[in-house]
């Protein structure tokens, strides 16, 4: 075995974990490299916005492998270490310490990084944003009784944040600049159920505001918007989005379009380099249109697809996106893309519970998402994304009378 017949994954997170596990699962013999910046093993990263901040786990407790894996499958993980250049056309990978890596193929899921804002104070202490487990356990220290904790962003870390904060006895405001929460995520009917929950535990959620400058002498101590009210707080926790970590890939010379773009077998332009992840976008074949997409399920289904095709098999990615959130005691399951139509069906699945389905203009179904108990929903929206990938058409009605069996119309091939 030449140097040369090695595979090399950078990103220790969800993607690159499970990568270096179906690599080995499907038969690749050689050696493996995983890089991870971070100096813990690969860990899983939903937990943090909830069971990390509630202090119900440590991060620890969310490695995606048990310790030994690594070891035991041949997997040399280079942990706390940087690449600081890939080189296409030698297939080299070389680290921030000067070595260098020989590659057969390359994957990169470097995964995306939180948007910082620029506004004044913007780096004082106190000031948080959550990716990694040290911002977890920072904020948590953040938390307690009577703490005022101001969250700069409604989407899903901001309203997770809220949410574990209130959970954890603080008084908790959030400052959303857009007319509504999650605006590109979920139908607004969706957004304002979440947002009743947290106005009924007591959140103070505000819209249409934006953040001039943060305040305080050395520590953040009060946010300030655009017309001059002074918000007072102990912390801040600013969730206003990410952005793909594509510098390394941008300077090999990779081409980029919202992230490191790849075709459906997950290959970037370089045929020997795949990314996967937070970090990519690509084409789906259900919605005709180039996607980036940021949440676990995603993470999980391209590593396995890029590992494989890295194998040297030929399978596009084409799975139906699948997304969850927990806050309070309410989960929301979204399946497809609810942004790409318009809810025209409200399907009661439970007490307070609900499924909001969302159709295209040619009236194929694009997305559904439960909004309740788990129990309630959660076979709804797995029946729907089976409806979905079949591009299934079918009338609102049916969909919304809760009589109708949603696995009759899979059996029936709804259409």
């Amino acid at each position: 075995m030449s140097a040369g017949d090695a595979m090399v994954v950078i990103g220790g997170g969800q993607s690159g974990a499970r990568a270096v596990q179906v690599l080995r699962e499907g038969g690749w013999e050689g050696a493996i490299t995983l890089i991870a910046d971070e100096a813990a093993q690969p860990y899983e990263r939903p937990p943090l916005s909830k069971a990390v901040l509630l202090g119900e786990r440590t991060p620890e407790q969310g490695a995606i492998h048990r310790e030994a894996f690594y070891r035991e499958q041949g997997v040399d993980l280079r942990s706390g270490c940087a690449v600081s250049a890939i080189d296409c056309a030698a297939h080299t990978a070389t680290l921030a310490n000067g070595e260098t890596l020989a590659y057969r193929r390359l994957l990169i899921a470097t995964g995306a990084e939180p948007r910082r804002m620029s506004v004044p104070g913007a780096d004082l202490a106190g000031v948080h944003v959550l990716r990694n487990a040290g911002d977890a356990l920072a904020i948590a220290g953040e938390l307690g009784p009577g703490r005022r904790i101001a969250v700069v962003g409604a989407g899903f870390i901001g309203l997770e944040v809220a949410a574990s904060a209130v959970q954890r006895g603080c008084e908790v405001v959030v400052l959303e600049a857009a007319p509504r929460a999650l605006m590109r995520a979920v139908p607004a009917e969706v957004a304002q159920c979440l947002v009743d929950l947290h106005r009924e535990r007591g959140v103070d959620v505000r819209f249409d505001v934006q953040v001039k400058r943060f305040e305080g002498e050395g520590r953040v101590n009060a946010v300030v918007p655009g017309d001059g009210t002074v918000v007072p707080c102990d912390a801040v926790v600013v969730g206003i989005g990410v952005s793909p970590r594509v510098a390394l890939a941008q300077e090999a010379g990779l081409a980029i379009d919202n992230g490191i773009a790849v075709d459906p077998m997950l290959r970037t332009s370089d045929p020997d380099i795949y990314a996967a992840g937070d970090v990519c976008s690509f084409v789906h074949p259900l919605y005709g249109r180039r996607i980036r997409l940021e949440c676990w399920r995603n993470a999980e289904d391209q590593a396995r697809v890029a590992a494989l095709n890295m194998l040297g098999h030929d399978e596009a990615h084409s799975a139906v996106p699948w997304f969850w959130s927990d806050q309070y005691d309410m989960t929301i399951q979204i399946a497809g893309l609810p942004a790409f139509g318009s809810t025209r069906a409200v399907r009661a699945t439970g007490t307070a519970s609900k499924v909001f389905f969302a159709f295209d203009e040619a009236g194929v179904l694009v997305g559904a998402s439960g909004v309740g108990q788990t129990g309630e929903i959660a076979r709804d929206v797995r029946i729907a994304q089976e409806l979905i990938a079949r591009r299934a058409r079918i009338e609102p009605e049916r969909l919304a009378d809760s009589a109708t069996k949603l696995k009759s119309l899979l059996a029936a091939g709804a259409h």
